[in-house]
């Protein structure tokens, strides 16, 4: 229960990988603010699950790229809550096309949710974090495609790429306040959006056989521990930093026959 007495914000937090993260942080002591753009009702079995743990946890239905919303859901759940000390920025979009075939609107979506998005969230809650000196976290969850080109989902790694930076411009810039800001790169996880890929596209699926040294997919429990981990103690001296976690997919793959 090392994040007892800490209150975290999980973005997309009614997905596969923002409701284990949501899971993960509550059975660690924390108090959870659950963010996702489905109605609550929706969301509800989501949500139990996570209220399971014996924690707090407080539902709101909220567009990151909207900033009005992020900043008053905020308030909002600090003032339920009575603070906020981690941030889990995980709410995204993938959809896929040739590069040449992209459309101007769905490149402009995934700049607004991955990238904007992030950057609302982040910048509303670290300027929250100074204003009541909160030596917070922010985690990101960019992917193991913001580095490495992958067929057909330009729009997305641009957009991660986006999240790197993002990240560490943050850190470098917040580190004077004690907040920590850091990011995790998932590869491919048979869950969220590559497991939705991994069955709506047999193209995707057929290069997915072939590129995880490891030799599977990972699983959503495999990130929410790595989120754990950056928002514990163990990880005082860390800021700007990319964890990944991709099985070895970001590795140069030789054909070895």
């Amino acid at each position: 229960m090392m994040l007892t007495g800490k209150i975290a914000l999980v973005t997309g937090g009614a997905g596969d990988l923002g409701n284990e993260m949501a899971l993960h942080l509550a059975q660690a002591g924390a108090d959870v603010i659950i963010w996702d753009i489905v109605p609550e009702a929706q969301a509800k079995p989501r949500v139990d699950r996570v209220a399971a743990a014996g924690k707090r946890v407080l539902y709101q239905e909220v567009d990151v790229g909207n900033r009005d919303a992020v900043d008053s859901a905020l308030d909002a759940a600090m003032s339920a809550l009575g603070g906020l000390d981690i941030v889990c920025s995980n709410a995204g979009i993938v959809e896929s096309a040739p590069f040449l075939q992209i459309a101007q609107e769905d490149w402009q979506r995934h700049l607004d949710i991955n990238l904007t998005g992030c950057f609302n969230v982040g910048q509303s809650a670290a300027q929250r974090m100074v204003l009541n000196k909160t030596k917070g976290r922010v985690i990101f969850t960019s992917s193991w495609v913001s580095e490495i080109p992958w067929p057909e989902i330009t729009a997305y790694t641009v957009s991660k790429a986006g999240v790197n930076m993002l990240m560490k411009q943050m850190a470098r810039e917040l580190a004077h306040y004690g907040i920590r800001v850091n990011a995790i790169a998932p590869g491919i996880v048979k869950a969220g959006l590559a497991g939705r890929q991994l069955v709506e596209e047999p193209q995707y699926a057929a290069r997915v056989s072939k590129v995880i040294p490891l030799g599977e997919p990972g699983t959503p429990v495999e990130i929410a521990q790595a989120v754990v981990y950056l928002a514990g103690p163990h990880t005082e001296y860390m800021t700007g930093s990319l964890l990944v976690l991709d099985g070895g997919c970001s590795l140069f793959q030789f054909d070895l026959g």
